[in-house]
């Protein structure tokens, strides 16, 4: 899949907490050039608090890891969809558990999707990017 142009440069907010996985997203999302501004917090707490700090930019993608410190990602998603002002924000799981328990658990809390990282490095960076050409190619999304 080819990425479409973005109309604008678009912000992602990433909530995880393995350094090692964040750096790896921040790399395939800056290799496609295309205008985006990944924004990385480490727990659910920080997610949180940058989404509702007014001189940070709405994002129009949350990425969202499910085990974190603090406040994990169930908590965190749960907060996001319960807030009138963030739920139609896109809140993508991207997590290493295939436990059917947290598919399930997520798409009830209205996850948009749920991704299984890949231990591959090279199937990891096609799952960012075909992440990011759905979300922020492909998709219309509301705008605040």
């Amino acid at each position: 899949m080819t990425a479409a142009a973005p109309s604008r440069p678009y912000d992602i907010l990433l909530a995880e907490d393995d350094p090692g996985d964040a750096l790896l997203i921040e790399e395939a999302f800056s290799s496609r050039g295309l205008g985006q501004h990944l924004h990385t917090v480490g727990d659910g707490v920080q997610a949180l608090e940058h989404l509702h700090d007014p001189s940070r930019p709405r994002p129009d993608l949350i990425l969202l890891d499910l085990n974190m410190p603090r406040m994990d990602g169930r908590e965190t998603l749960a907060a996001i969809k319960a807030d009138l002002e963030l739920r139609t924000i896109p809140v993508v799981i991207l997590t290493t558990s295939n436990a059917p328990d947290d598919i399930a658990g997520s798409y009830e809390l209205h996850a948009n999707a749920y991704v299984c990282k890949p231990t591959d490095l090279d199937d990891f960076l096609d799952t960012v990017h075909t992440i990011d050409d759905f979300y922020l190619g492909l998709v219309r999304l509301p705008r605040p």
